[in-house]
């Protein structure tokens, strides 16, 4: 599992320990993309802060000053740059792996805690007080949670503005400011413009007039992206009702569609896959989402940057899992390969239970039944999206014969969900993953592999490893090592702190063409799931074939 936990460990600050200012200035005179939101450039002779890539004039060295967030540039008095759009940037793929206190806030902050609960709610989830909160985070980030959320509101009006035709007070709003006024103050101290002058940027014709509350925008990831890999790992898992895999609107695309349950409404995405023929590196995945409330925005593209792990850092993962004799071919043959997330981790836990000792398809049916007897339905139908997967309060009280499987894994199932319902076991981006791998192991019929399984999953940690996981062993198997537990384990030790890219490695094997796996992943096979079959837990499930949970 993950090693990077507390603030004080060496693992924390990776790049703190590698990179100073001269390779700062090095990256931004190269224009090196890699870095994009790992860091931001602002310079004195302008007032303004860009991205390393920015394709402005390189700056003077003396004019350099470089800040860890965007926030501490702006909270210095510093504008963003209409050229090169550092706000929009992926996410630093710090906020994945680290899991101490800075990392933590930064997942909350994201998701839109400090707009819906303050920072008080912030500091309350993560066990601190908001006077320590505000030191760790200024201490590293330049900038408390109050900036950063301010800087992520600044990014969501400046999306709405430039990309739809909603009235400004919608969007000020929308975009989480608590009046009209402080919505155009900080548009105007951020971007140097009123809000009119910041959608007068954009030509009207570039701007949609979607129903209401629907937006289309694009998703932006750094290096390359396997969206096959993507597309068809979820669409093997797609809850009918819930979520689907469809054709796309343009050739050789592949959209994935899903309903959301959102802090304020509900809401429906769609997520297009690369088309046959696009680069990997092509930069953004389109995306078009219809919100009943349009507060809802932020956290709903947040949900679907986890599904997809697009703040990840391919070419660091790529580069040493490639440097690795076993899994080097690999990587080679999929540059990009992602380890998704997910949208919500109490559907995820409660479908990574269902999916115990049964195959994928099985898994998927009697999760589509469970949604059809206790889901929310939708005022209106989307294609085949009709459903908002259960809550696991509507769970907890279910009746035990509505779910067709051993009593175990219902008593299982029951108690995770009454534990998640009752705030017992957490699963949210601010929770420490150690202590929600102990709460979910103290529960009865979850065992190693399950609790793996969402730490990967639901919890983001990119280095998780299965070494009893079938489809691990299968893929070791494949590529000429041994696939026992005790010799998996030892193969993955140069592979962290990506091992869960290594699984996903294992699982996917050899390249295929794009879209040969919509109906069936590289390698399926028919085994059996026996994670948290009683007390006896064997943990022999795989995420790479038929029998896959979740």
């Amino acid at each position: 599992m993950s090693d990077s936990r507390q603030s004080t460990s060496a693992g924390c600050r990776r790049l703190d320990s590698v990179i100073d200012d001269d390779i700062r200035y090095r990256a931004v005179d190269s224009r090196d993309a890699r870095f994009d939101g790992v860091f931001f450039t602002a310079v004195t002779s302008t007032g303004i802060y860009c991205r390393p890539s920015c394709p402005a004039v390189t700056p003077k060295r003396v004019n350099c000053t470089f800040y860890p967030s965007a926030a501490a540039a702006q909270s210095a008095g510093f504008r963003a740059c209409r050229r090169c759009r550092p706000d929009s940037v992926p996410g630093s793929p710090e906020w994945n792996h680290r899991a101490d206190l800075v990392g933590r806030a930064m997942r909350l902050i994201g998701d839109g805690v400090v707009d819906r609960e303050g920072v008080a709610g912030l500091a309350g989830r993560l066990g601190y007080s908001s006077r320590q909160l505000q030191r760790q985070l200024t201490a590293e980030l330049g900038a408390g949670p109050i900036a950063l959320a301010r800087a992520r509101r600044a990014q969501t009006a400046r999306l709405l503005l430039q990309t739809t035709e909603l009235p400004v007070t919608d969007i000020a709003f929308a975009a989480g400011f608590a009046s009209v006024r402080q919505f155009n103050d900080t548009v105007r101290e951020v971007y140097d413009r009123t809000p009119s002058g910041l959608r007068a940027e954009v030509a009207s014709g570039r701007r949609t007039a979607t129903p209401a509350g629907g937006l289309a925008l694009r998703l932006a990831y750094r290096g390359a992206l396997d969206s096959g890999h993507l597309i068809d790992f979820l669409a093997l898992r797609a809850v009918p009702g819930v979520e689907e895999v469809v054709p796309g609107t343009r050739p050789g695309v592949r959209t994935y569609r899903r309903t959301l349950a959102l802090p304020y409404g509900h809401g429906i995405a769609e997520v297009d896959g690369l088309a046959a023929g696009e680069p990997a590196t092509r930069g953004w995945l389109d995306c078009r989402l219809l919100l009943t409330d349009l507060r809802d925005l932020p956290t709903a593209v947040q949900r679907l940057r986890v599904l997809f792990d697009l703040d990840a850092d391919p070419l660091a993962v790529d580069e040493q899992l490639g440097a690795d004799p076993l899994l080097g071919p690999l990587v080679r043959a999929r540059p990009g390969l992602r380890s998704p997330g997910h949208v919500d981790p109490h559907e995820l836990a409660v479908r990574a239970v269902l999916g115990q000792q049964i195959t994928v398809g099985a898994a998927r049916t009697l999760a589509g039944r469970l949604a059809e007897k206790y889901g929310t339905p939708l005022p209106e139908p989307s294609g085949g999206l009709r459903l908002l997967f259960p809550a696991s309060a509507a769970l907890a009280t279910a009746d035990p014969e509505d779910f067709a499987m051993p009593a175990a894994r219902r008593r299982a199932l029951t108690g995770l969900c009454a534990a998640l319902a009752e705030g017992a076991v957490r699963l949210d981006g601010g929770v420490d993953r150690e202590e929600a791998a102990a709460g979910l192991l103290a529960l009865p019929g979850i065992g190693p592999w399950t609790v793996g399984y969402l730490r990967m999953r639901a919890l983001a940690d990119p280095d998780v490893f299965l070494p009893s996981d079938i489809g691990v062993k299968h893929g070791l198997l494949r590529l000429g090592a041994a696939g026992d537990p005790k010799s998996a384990a030892r193969a993955a030790g140069p592979w962290a702190p990506w091992r869960s890219y290594a699984v996903h490695r294992l699982w996917a094997g050899p390249a295929v063409a794009p879209g040969a796996g919509s109906d069936r992943t590289p390698g399926a096979g028919s085994t059996r799931s026996t994670d948290g079959a009683g007390s006896a837990d064997r943990s022999t499930s795989t995420i790479g074939t038929e029998n896959t949970p979740a």
